[in-house]
């Protein structure tokens, strides 16, 4: 029996990025030029991804600039919560992720303000929690380096355990409000944590109350050991990088038996792979659209970016040659082991030419790119495969790629029955509950 016999449908959210997943999105004649800080166009986007009944909109967050990263294109800039604050006053279904890190965050102010949305949306907010890899990061904060990845998971355990606890202060029945007796709140079913732990020291309780929902969704995104064992001990759905669906069957069953480790029913915690889509009403159209937006990139410059991604020297590949066996080990040098990882196993599996993985969109996410069908066919196997439970679906070009997807692929995975038709919950944390 297939799944979606079975009853499952898959999740699918929306990866904002800055105008869109493509470098070239800003350039392109249908990009927002300034988007990246325009409110207007975050709401446009919330707007067509609830018309599209899509789970949810999705954060990533940076707290530096690199080096040279501006030059070429919009980072993010303003803050997640802010962004999904304004959406959530245009929309009435749509979830609202956004990130935020457990090394430069204090526990308190970030379980606050994440509950904060969750009731400016009644109930529809998430946390994607990450750990910042990103080394000049750390100094905006203070004048000490990034901690080192084990105590940087060490911390972002602690601190999850903390904001779930801050976020569960309030019983559900603490908020009396009874003009009658006099009593607003009971304050005996107000518990305060009092945590101190090897990291942090935090008394609490919050002065808010539960949400509709109860407490905001908490995802994670993770490729690295310590990545996935976080999640399965935390997370209520994962992001994560993967180019073949081999190795994507290969992450969804670890998952899912580190979350069995730790208690959890393996549905507990959503699979949700990275996958960048360029649909157009033919697999034609859709190619026209793609190669348009990479001629905007020269090639030398789009081989640097690729280095930069993986962990190799620049100088080290050839556009028309595979990648020297030398540097296979994804771990050799890579920002993020996720990301490196997935481009090994693709590289060790084909041994195609660099220009060619580029093209694929290794170093980053799988690209997908072809007519409603072809989008289709893909994501139904990887679901259908136990590669995936739903997507986070990066968009090419901010809003008008969003449009195609919306009015082109999802009808298609609808008539398939893999997906909704209606929202039939009103809570973010209802959407993504394991079927029973």
């Amino acid at each position: 029996m297939s799944r979606r016999d079975d009853g499952e449908q898959l999740h699918l959210n929306i990866n904002i990025l800055p105008s869109g997943s493509h470098p070239a999105a800003w350039r392109s004649p249908t990009g927002r030029r300034r988007g990246f800080v325009d409110i207007g166009l975050y709401q446009e986007i919330g707007r067509i991804a609830e018309r599209g009944k899509l789970d949810a909109i999705f954060l990533a967050d940076t707290l530096a600039l690199p080096k040279g990263v501006i030059q070429s294109g919009p980072t993010w800039a303003l803050d997640p919560v802010v962004i999904l604050t304004s959406v959530a006053a245009v929309t009435e279904k749509l979830g609202l992720i956004g990130t935020a890190s457990s090394t430069f965050f204090s526990p308190w102010t970030l379980a606050r303000s994440f509950l904060s949305l969750d009731h400016a949306s009644n109930g529809r907010a998430g946390w994607n929690l990450v750990t910042t890899s990103e080394p000049s990061s750390a100094f905006n904060f203070g004048p000490d380096p990034l901690p080192p990845k084990q105590q940087r998971y060490a911390q972002a355990s602690e601190f999850s355990d903390i904001v779930r606890a801050l976020w569960d202060s309030w019983s559900d029945d603490a908020l009396i409000a009874d003009p009658e007796s006099a009593v607003f709140a009971d304050p005996d079913q107000i518990t305060a944590p009092a945590h101190s732990g090897d990291n942090f020291s935090v008394a609490g309780p919050l002065a808010l109350p539960r949400t509709a929902q109860g407490r905001p969704l908490l995802v994670q995104a993770g490729g690295s050991p310590e990545g996935r064992d976080l999640a399965a001990r935390h997370a209520d759905a994962l992001f994560n990088a993967q180019l073949t669906l081999a190795g994507a069957q290969s992450y969804y069953s670890d998952l899912k038996a580190r979350a069995e480790a730790y208690g959890r029913h393996p549905g507990d915690i959503a699979v949700l792979p990275g996958v960048e889509i360029t649909v157009g009403e033919t697999t034609a159209d859709a190619w026209a659209r793609k190669n348009a937006l990479d001629d905007l990139i020269p090639r030398d410059k789009r081989l640097r970016s690729f280095a930069a991604r993986v962990g190799i020297p620049a100088d080290a590949l050839s556009w028309d040659e595979p990648i020297p066996e030398e540097f296979d080990d994804p771990t050799s040098g890579a920002n993020s082991f996720g990301f490196a990882s997935a481009f090994h196993d693709l590289n060790v599996a084909e041994r195609l030419p660099v220009g060619e993985i580029i093209r694929r969109g290794a170093g980053a996410h799988r690209t997908l790119v072809g007519s409603p069908h072809d989008v289709a066919d893909s994501l139904e196997e990887w679901f259908e495969e136990h590669g995936a439970d739903g997507f986070n679906v990066n968009i090419d070009v901010f809003p008008d790629g969003l449009e195609r997807f919306v009015d082109l692929a999802v009808p298609e995975l609808q008539r398939r029955g893999l997906f909704r038709r209606e929202y039939a919950e009103s809570t973010l944390r209802q959407r993504y509950a394991r079927a029973t």
